[in-house]
């Protein structure tokens, strides 16, 4: 049976005006500013009008750790989104924008899949609103201005050594992750170490994503550090006195974007920082939003519940005051029996015993969410057309016996129609008793976050600190910002800090290479492993296979 590209789906669609999509959520024109027919940004002034609505319920949707077979996160979020829809729920989902990295590299987009997608999505896939290049060049404006303060005499006394703000660009690209400019004599610069980062990792991103408003937006930017004096004191871009540009620059970039489904449900993608690196979760301003307009609102947070869902509760829950009323893990039969040994290129083939022994990573992905989180949660097996009838059993009994809710998904193949069993058990979690909480407190030290979290998420037996990661760590205590939450930065592939480590591994240490603090942000990142913030691409990426003809029609995206 030949079964149509994302793309072809995406394309065949008829989608509704945008106006009419708005209409249906409760958005009046005078917010929108469209970007064509099927696309328009939201003004944020709309949060203060509808203040007084009464909050809806959010679900998070999380999934076990992810394998080159994938998950079908989004796409779990896009059919449940309209299969509440088609239950008569006003439901509304509230996404990550993607990255071009993954686009053009392995992953691909991040629009759904199959007829639970979200559309138009090549222009979500691609440029779309331009937030991308907004973040890009706010960051890169502070760059610029560092650079240029010491050229002109360094009256901060900037260390060109100690620069710790870096330029970023949203694409894969290895080469960049270490250069030496200012090269060329005077004119050109003091020559210096840097480097660059994917845009989605940039503070700038953190910061959009977790700002309230222009002003919380403007303040965060200034207590950004962009490196310390030869005093070693901390230099903000308030001494630099370049907030107020950079927040220009982000202005419209700070409105959530309104799209739709492939069944017409609204959508609101706003940000989108990696979870690996950063903190994985879209805006504060589109949730909060999407809260009040919609009665059941659907959200994701990036890669496993180890990285993503950890951070979502951790890091922005902590923040913002949202609290989610249920959590969906997403997991795929050939994803468990990747995790249970397999190779990838065998997965399509029925291993009810590779199925059983991959069990353990969703088992403790549940876990952490039911108690670690204090939140109920339901299992969603999300069907691939290989998945035969034995291995789909399998694994509801396997998740049975340990007591833990689980429902087929066939959302890939039928749109909301094949998330009706998931909404439905969606609306009875949200009713149940919620015994919410954080992994660790706020007067924890930083050395007591990390632990709790490497203990407890990750099940990981001790932390071993590098000589440097102690010393920044002395330092930031030092600085006042002991009180921060932590944002681990780890490989998604596994529970450890080794990639190669699949399902549930035991008798392991994650060491802690680096630990810097993003003040503008408002949290701690600690680097663990090998973890890149500017990744590669692949032997064989995927803009291969991307093209676009004489009408303007692209291919390929997926």
């Amino acid at each position: 049976m030949e079964f149509k590209s994302d793309i072809q789906i995406a394309q065949e669609n008829q989608m509704d005006n945008i106006e009419d999509i708005a209409k249906s959520a409760g958005i009046s024109e005078k917010y929108l500013t469209r970007y064509g027919d099927y696309k328009a940004k939201v003004d944020y002034k709309i949060l203060k009008d509808i203040n007084g609505k009464e909050d809806g319920k959010v679900v998070l949707v999380t999934a076990i750790s992810p394998t080159p077979a994938g998950e079908g996160k989004t796409t779990t979020t896009v059919g449940l989104t309209d299969a509440l829809s088609r239950l008569g729920i006003n439901a509304m989902a509230a996404l990550r924008e993607p990255s071009l990295g993954p686009v053009f590299g392995v992953k691909g987009g991040a629009a759904g899949g199959g007829y639970a997608q979200v559309v138009p999505m090549e222009d979500i896939n691609l440029h779309f609103t331009g937030d991308m290049h907004a973040i890009g060049v706010a960051n890169n404006l502070i760059a610029a201005i560092v650079d240029n303060h010491i050229q002109h005499g360094n009256e901060l006394r900037i260390d060109p050594r100690k620069i710790t703000w870096t330029r970023v660009m949203d694409m894969n690209d290895r080469q960049l992750r270490h250069i030496t400019n200012g090269l060329g004599g005077k004119p050109n610069g003091t020559p210096r170490e840097d480097g660059f980062e994917i845009t989605v990792a940039s503070e700038i991103m953190a910061i959009l994503c977790l700002s309230n408003d222009i002003n919380d937006l403007k303040r965060r930017i200034s207590n950004i550090i962009i490196g310390y004096s030869y005093d070693d004191e901390p230099i903000t871009v308030k001494d630099l006195k370049v907030q107020g540009a950079a927040a220009a620059v982000l202005k419209e970039a700070l409105k959530p974007n309104l799209v739709q489904t492939l069944e017409g449900t609204p959508v609101l993608i706003h940000g989108g920082p990696f979870a690996n690196i950063a903190h994985g979760c879209n805006s504060v301003m589109a949730t909060n939003c999407a809260i009040k307009l919609a009665d059941v609102v659907i959200t994701e947070a990036g890669f496993a519940a180890d990285l993503g869902a950890e951070k979502f509760i951790d890091i922005k829950c902590r923040k913002s005051g949202i609290r989610p009323s249920a959590v969906v893990v997403v997991a795929t039969v050939r994803a468990l029996k990747y995790h249970g040994g397999i190779n990838k290129n065998d997965l399509v083939k029925e291993n009810l015993q590779a199925l059983k022994d991959g069990m353990p990573n969703l088992l403790q992905h549940v876990e952490n969410i039911t108690e670690n989180f204090g939140i109920p949660a339901v299992v969603s097996i999300n069907r691939f057309p290989t998945d035969t009838e034995a291995e789909i059993q399998l694994v509801e009994e396997e998740c049975k016996k340990f007591g833990v809710n689980v429902v087929l998904s066939e959302v890939w193949a039928k749109g909301g129609e094949g998330g009706r069993d998931l909404a439905e058990e969606v609306m009875k979690l949200i009713k149940k008793e919620n015994d919410f909480k954080f992994v660790y407190e706020d007067d924890d030290s930083i050395k007591e976050k990390i632990e709790k979290i490497a203990k407890k998420i990750y099940r990981a037996d001790d932390v071993d600190y590098d000589f440097r990661a102690k010393k920044e760590i002395e330092k930031i205590e030092s600085m006042g910002f002991s009180n921060l939450p932590i944002c681990m930065a780890k490989t998604q592939f596994s529970f450890s800090d080794d990639k190669g480590k699949l399902g549930a591994p035991r008798n392991f240490a994650i060491t802690i290479r680096e630990v810097h603090v993003d003040a503008g942000a408002g949290f701690i990142v600690a680097k663990t492993g090998s973890i890149m913030t500017m990744p590669g691409l692949p032997k064989v990426p995927a803009a291969e296979k991307i093209d676009v003809d004489n009408d303007g029609v692209i291919t390929g995206l997926f």
